[in-house]
């Protein structure tokens, strides 16, 4: 049974009332001094506890979609199985098609559609599933050799993909946006920062894998384009996200401006958060790491031309003054541009609110030709 089924959440939340209801009626009987009843009370109580803490984080998992399933969860790794240990291009499988939750009779041409995919990095050899929303005009007559746009867009960690499905409602903003011409038709492939479900990769090449960098750097938009009618220039592409996916989104577009013209952060990290789920990124790379905080990039790399959208809060916000350093930072040929609520959480509120204004802008800073 899925780790975000309905189901598992009910019969959670029965059991543990079923098991509260016997504890009130059996309590009377387990009142007396004997070891038998001490013990008794001692399981009810632990029992109702378990039951309890299981319900309100099924309940968290479903509402925040943080794990897909019991082995991320558990923290163990499973291998991706490759699409094709033979070709040397990138590969992109359909896995299944899905109409976007917008208005209208469903038919493609007018509300778009969502593939999930699985895509294959060439160089990484990384195997990792994304949504790829496709709006109307990818599917209306006269346009079948039309180009498109597209950006990345990223969840924070942990998350689930589906988050840009549901929480933060991608395809339906992009629909609404260009629907009211505030942006022009654009390709959004929707995924994890992560390249390995239980651990925060970070868009870090980690030594010995995996090659979380590479993948979106230089395989992702090469698959894209050859599978899409996507753009095949950087000024085709955009990346951006919130939270870790912020960092991986400021990360990629400043280091590989060859791939992306234009990167948003949204409550972003400017330098990667080493803890038990990132494990060693660098290992001893000390180079790679320096390389990996973004402050330290601008003031010692070359600044491409690139543009970048971050965002942040007077209050609510603990990346403040981390973002005015970004900003300062940033020099010419490159380009910054902000958001600043008065207050805003850490949190799918908060970037609800940024959204359409990032894919607007966005939308000014990519060319489909």
């Amino acid at each position: 049974m899925s780790l975000t089924s309905a189901t598992l959440l009910v019969s959670a939340v029965l059991c543990t009332a079923l098991v509260f209801a016997a504890t009130v009626w059996l309590w009377p009987r387990l009142a007396r001094r004997s070891g038998r009843a001490v013990l008794g009370r001692i399981g009810l109580i632990l029992t109702v506890q378990v039951l309890l803490f299981a319900s309100v984080g099924l309940t968290a998992n479903r509402s925040f979609l943080l794990y897909g399933s019991w082995s991320e969860l558990l923290g163990r790794k499973s291998a991706p199985a490759l699409l094709s240990q033979d070709s040397g291009d990138s590969v992109v499988k359909v896995l299944g098609r899905q109409r976007p939750k917008v208005p209208g009779n469903g038919a493609p041409r007018l509300s778009g559609e969502i593939e999930k995919v699985m895509v294959q990095g060439r160089l990484s050899k990384v195997a990792t599933p994304a949504y790829v929303y496709l709006p109307p005009e990818y599917f209306q007559k006269g346009n079948e050799k039309r180009t498109f746009p597209a950006t990345v867009v990223l969840t924070g960690f942990p998350g689930m993909a589906e988050n840009l499905l549901e929480k933060l409602p991608y395809p339906k903003t992009a629909w609404t946006q260009a629907k009211q011409k505030k942006m022009q038709p654009m390709i959004l492939v929707m995924m994890r920062p992560t390249v390995e479900p239980t651990r925060n990769t970070q868009c870090v090449d980690v030594p010995g894998g995996p090659a979380s960098e590479t993948f979106f750097a230089t395989d992702l938009p090469q698959a894209l384009s050859g599978t899409y009618r996507i753009a095949a220039s950087p000024r085709g592409w955009g990346i951006m996200g919130d939270s870790t996916g912020g960092y991986c989104a400021l990360k990629v577009a400043l280091e590989h401006p060859e791939s992306y013209a234009a990167g948003v952060g949204l409550s972003a990290d400017y330098k990667p958060e080493l803890d038990k789920y990132s494990g060693d990124l660098f290992h001893g790379d000390k180079d790679a790491e320096k390389r990996a905080d973004l402050l330290w990039s601008l003031d010692h790399l070359p600044q491409g031309n690139s543009s970048f959208l971050v965002s942040t809060s007077l209050q609510g916000e603990e990346n403040y003054q981390p973002t005015q350093k970004f900003i300062e930072k940033v020099k010419a040929p490159a380009r910054v541009s902000s958001i600043t609520l008065d207050h805003g959480g850490h949190n799918f509120v908060t970037w609800g609110r940024e959204i359409p204004p990032s894919l607007e802008w966005l939308s000014g800073r990519l060319s489909a030709e």
